[in-house]
């Protein structure tokens, strides 16, 4: 055996279970790379040594007792815009520096009983507003493939985390893409689920009809056993489906012969770098030679989908946002009466990318322009979704590059904002359609990991998992980790 920080969620749980290493142990060697390795990477904001330590004993109580889950004993890493109970919760913003939850989200509680170690929390966008993690107000994250380039984002920490074996398996969020695409940069799976299927409870929101919580993880087995701790019904969320779990019963059944797979020409444009074009080609031609029938096909929406989203999301932003005005969470500035203390603590507290999203969407709402921009995106939203399953209509699965380029180098594109918003040109559909979204590495150009996003119809959850398992089965490069120390 390798050192226990290589080895996968699933092994390190069989590991346990058998009792061959201790929860403890497991935890202490997570515990100790991170204080080695995270200065360079800069992957987490708040470790919780104390807490994890206190965890792993409560695992291994369920070992000892013959309870052992799945993955009982197995830390983990949770982006931090997710409540954690006495940890710090900042959302990488000044505003919410000093914030500790009162209570776990429904996400956390759940990992917890099933005997999941919490290892901290990890960076992110300001308030997950951005593609590469660099709008954080305290820290840069960096790419475990080069240190110079950045990790994607917003789930840019969970992703490095998970790529430089820093935790086996992490949470994000998922509003345009966030899981998804630094998930496609740091070569590693980044899976989110249909809306709906997992909790929101104790997620800050930022787009409520887009956000949705999913793992990172080093393959889709482990991605899918965390889905199904994680996932289900939960009655302190308005928008959770009544639906049980997602089942990994039948992950490994699936078989690409046969599959029907969908590539919109849109998702292979003048935006996409041609050797992530060419590396996510090789890749379905790999997948075609297993059996899998790939057709090109058309989604003329996905050209609106970049604009539709950047009206719809800020929209929701500014009205979600509203709560964070010195008074009920976070420092508080000083100024003149009421409306002073919440001008200063505002103007002080969020980054210039929320700001400027804060504004877009009070815009896109405020009267006379709510028809023009609102509820004319909302329309394209409902074209879009009409589109897709449409598609779904004749195929299994869609099939496109996560992100249309390999990792940045950091601060390369600080000065061209519309280029950081479209490298979510491929992944903004499924928020907006509400389907579940996998990427999985399927190559390298030019040395840096690309990733083939699968998407699957709402509520497919375990047919989508099932096909990137066995996708993953037949590419080469699927599983491969960065030379990092």
């Amino acid at each position: 055996m390798g050192s226990i920080t290589e080895l996968s969620a699933f092994e390190i749980a069989r590991l346990v279970a058998s009792k061959e290493v201790s929860c403890r142990e497991v935890t202490q060697a997570f515990l100790d790379r991170i204080d080695k390795v995270d200065p360079t990477y800069g992957s987490y904001l708040t470790v919780d040594q104390e807490g994890a330590l206190a965890a792993s004993e409560v695992a291994q109580s369920f070992v000892d007792r013959g309870e052992a889950g799945p993955l009982t004993g197995v830390p983990i890493a949770v982006k931090d815009n997710i409540s954690t109970d006495g940890v710090e919760t900042t959302c990488a913003s000044k505003i919410l520096k000093g914030y500790v939850p009162p209570f776990d989200a429904t996400v956390v509680e759940r990992f917890k009983q099933a005997g999941l170690v919490s290892l901290g929390k990890t960076n992110l966008d300001e308030f997950a507003m951005g593609a590469s993690t660099e709008t954080s107000a305290y820290k840069l994250t960096r790419n475990p493939w080069d240190p110079e380039r950045a990790p994607g984002g917003s789930s840019g920490g969970s992703a490095a985390a998970v790529s430089a074996e820093l935790a086996p398996i992490a949470l994000g969020s998922d509003t345009g893409g966030s899981i998804r695409q630094p998930a496609s940069l740091c070569g590693i799976v980044g899976f989110k689920p249909t809306y709906g299927r997992c909790s929101r409870y104790g997620l800050v929101a930022f787009g409520s009809s887009l956000d949705q919580i999913g793992p990172l993880a080093r393959n889709v087995e482990d991605a899918a056993l965390i889905s199904e701790v994680i996932t289900g019904h939960d009655p302190m969320d308005s928008t959770s489906l009544n639906l049980p779990p997602i089942s990994t019963r039948d992950l490994k059944k699936g078989s690409l012969k046969g599959l029907r797979i969908a590539v919109p020409r849109e998702m292979f444009g003048e935006a996409t770098n041609p050797g992530v074009a060419a590396t996510v080609q090789a890749a379905l031609d790999v997948l075609r030679r297993e059996g899998a029938d790939i057709r090109e096909v058309s989604l003329p929406s996905i050209e609106l989908g970049v604009t539709t989203y950047y009206i719809i999301a800020p929209a929701e932003a500014s009205s979600n946002l509203g709560r964070f005005d010195g008074v009920r969470f976070g420092p508080r500035s000083e100024g003149k009466g009421h409306i002073g203390v919440v001008e200063m603590t505002r103007a002080e507290g969020f980054g210039h990318e929320v700001k400027s999203r804060i504004m877009i969407g009070t815009y896109a709402l405020s009267a006379g322009y709510y028809d023009a921009y609102y509820l004319r995106a909302q329309q394209v939203r409902a074209l879009m979704q009409q589109e897709f399953a449409n598609v779904f209509n004749e195929f299994d699965v869609i099939a496109s590059p996560t992100s249309p380029v390999t990792a940045f180098k950091l601060g390369e594109l600080n000065h061209d904002p519309l280029a950081m918003k479209l490298l979510d040109f491929c992944t903004i559909p499924a928020n907006l359609g509400g389907m579940p979204g996998i990427s999985l590495n399927c190559g390298f150009a030019e040395g840096l990991p690309v990733g083939l996003q699968l998407l699957g119809a709402p509520l497919e959850d375990e047919k989508l998992l099932q096909y990137a398992y066995a996708a993953e089965q037949a590419l080469p490069d699927a599983t491969r980790r960065p030379p990092i120390p």
